[in-house]
This record gives structure tokens, C-alpha cells and sequence, in this order.
């Protein structure tokens, strides 16, 4: 039997391109997106159990467990192949919930490569993505992390040239912002932004984009006042991240993220200043 215990690192992304390009049949919306993963982590414990039973340990009460994502992959995986070992996972939560980061969805991928080691199921690349379809767009992302373009739900997923970006402002007023209310909210034109082909070209944060933005700040207007603010104050751009509430903030050196994390600090409002992370194909420590 392999080791009992491993450490998971789960990244936080931030969707640098964010287009809604129509509504399908299934109910989803079809997007091209460009992601790229962040130095924020959750981390993941894991502990295998010889009594067959999956539990979560967060250190942070924000969900039931058996509503919780990690919980609902876990038990997949373990009924899908018949798995007869269980598991214990803690959970240190430092990427904001329902915040436009990915935290449950990298939570996830997390759990998926982490289980497949440990209960020696040994999944390859094509079976976690399809593990993965059965919970969220974004999980397909983490799977592989990086940078990457999007399409369809967004789980159609093409590795990128990393994007190397550094001084990144993150502020979150402490709104949460469901996924689906987020693409409620979307007023979906026959025009098509094509600001993706210049940001792959030059790599400027000047292009970045987001389509859901207009419809969640009219929603939430203090989201508008931050963004304004944000390129009001030195940000070279400022924008909502995914489906919100967190601004991103590119900044052009750390003084200037830092001038904002003070000022945002002191009204109470989460901040974290970042940047992007290359691609890891092992983010685990046994």
C-alpha cells in the first residue's frame, strides 16, 4: 500500500479573458475563457482509513459537508470503483468561498489526483477530466493548472504559454456570488469580443476582459466603486474576476498594490496581493 498520508497545494485561478458567447440547450452557458492559476492555496490534507468512511475537516465552518464538493467527489470515486479504503481530509481554506477563484473547483482536482494515489487507482488524465465533468467547468482546469484557454462550458481545455504577471491586487467587499446568478445577469450580444487574440499575442494585461461584469456590478454596485477606484488610483486595469465578488487589480509595481491593500485593509475588505504560478505537474508533498 502506498503512503497513507499526502499534502495537497490547491491554487486559486483568476480568468484573465471571460466571454459569454450564447445560451445552450442544457441549460450552461458557452464561454471562452482564459485562465491562468495564482500563488493563493488551500490546502488539503489527506488521510487514508481503513473504515471506508469519507470526511471532511475544514477549518472553517462555511458549508454542510455532504453539500461540499470535495465530499461529493470523494464519494464518486469511491463508489464509481468500488473502493473499499476511506478517507480524512482537512481543509485549511484561504481562498474566499463563492468569490469568482475557483477554491472549490481546485479543491476538487485536488481530490481527484490526491484519491487516485492513494486508493491506487491510478486514473489517467482522461478519466479525471471525465470525473471532473460531473461536478463543474472549472474542475477540467485545475486538473492540469497553468494557463489555459476555454471553450464550450469552459471545460474544453488548451494549455497556454504561461502568463508571467506579477503585483496582482485581489480585494473582496465580502459578497458571495453564485456562478448561476452571475450568468442570470449576462445580457448576451451577437458581438464578440475579440480582445483574447490581442491578450494571446502580447501577453498585455490592457486586454483583459470580463462579460459578466456589467450585469453583476449593476447588481452589486460597490463592485463598481472598487473597479473605479482601482483604475482610478494606479491600477493599469482593474476587473471582476469570474463571476465575482473579487476585483482583480494589475498593478504595475508592488508600491501601488500595496497602497491599495492599506486602504482596502482598513475598510475591512479581504485583499491579498499575488501573482501567477508556472505550471506544476506535482503539487503534492508526501
Amino acid at each position: 500500500m502506498k503512503k497513507p498520508n499526502l499534502r495537497s497545494l490547491s491554487s486559486a485561478k483568476i480568468n484573465l479573458f471571460l466571454d459569454v458567447l450564447g445560451k445552450r440547450r442544457d441549460g450552461f452557458h458557452q464561454i471562452r475563457t482564459i485562465f491562468t492559476e495564482i500563488d493563493l492555496t488551500d490546502i488539503l490534507n489527506f488521510a487514508l482509513t481503513k473504515k471506508g468512511s469519507v470526511k471532511i475537516l475544514p477549518d472553517k465552518d462555511f458549508v454542510d459537508e455532504k453539500e461540499n464538493i470535495i465530499y461529493k467527489v470523494a464519494i464518486f470515486i469511491q463508489e464509481k470503483y468500488n473502493v473499499k479504503y476511506g478517507v480524512e481530509i482537512e481543509l485549511q481554506k484561504n481562498i474566499p468561498i463563492s468569490a469568482g477563484l475557483g477554491g472549490g473547483s481546485s479543491n476538487a482536482a485536488s481530490t481527484i489526483k490526491a484519491l487516485s494515489y492513494l486508493w491506487e487507482l491510478d486514473l489517467s488524465l482522461s478519466e479525471m477530466h471525465n470525473i471532473a465533468g460531473n461536478f463543474g467547468s472549472d474542475i477540467n482546469f485545475f486538473l492540469e493548472g497553468g494557463s489555459a484557454f476555454g471553450e464550450n462550458r469552459g471545460e474544453e481545455i488548451t494549455q497556454l504559454k504561461h502568463f508571467k504577471i506579477e503585483n496582482i491586487f485581489l480585494v473582496n467587499p465580502g459578497l458571495k456570488i453564485s456562478s448561476k446568478e452571475a450568468y442570470e445577469s449576462v445580457i448576451i450580444e451577437d458581438h464578440k469580443n475579440a480582445n483574447w487574440k490581442k491578450l494571446l499575442s502580447d501577453f498585455n494585461t490592457k486586454w483583459c476582459f470580463n462579460k459578466l461584469q456589467d450585469g453583476v456590478c449593476k447588481n452589486y454596485p460597490e463592485l463598481t466603486k472598487i473597479i473605479n477606484y482601482l483604475n482610478e488610483n494606479g491600477a493599469e486595469k482593474a476587473i471582476l474576476s469570474g463571476s465575482g465578488a473579487t476585483v482583480i487589480g494589475f498593478c504595475s509595481d508592488k508600491t501601488i498594490a500595496e497602497k491599495f491593500s492599506t486602504y482596502y485593509s482598513n475598510m475591512g475588505y479581504w485583499n491579498y496581493i499575488t501573482k501567477t504560478k508556472g505550471v506544476q505537474n506535482e503539487h503534492y508533498r508526501c
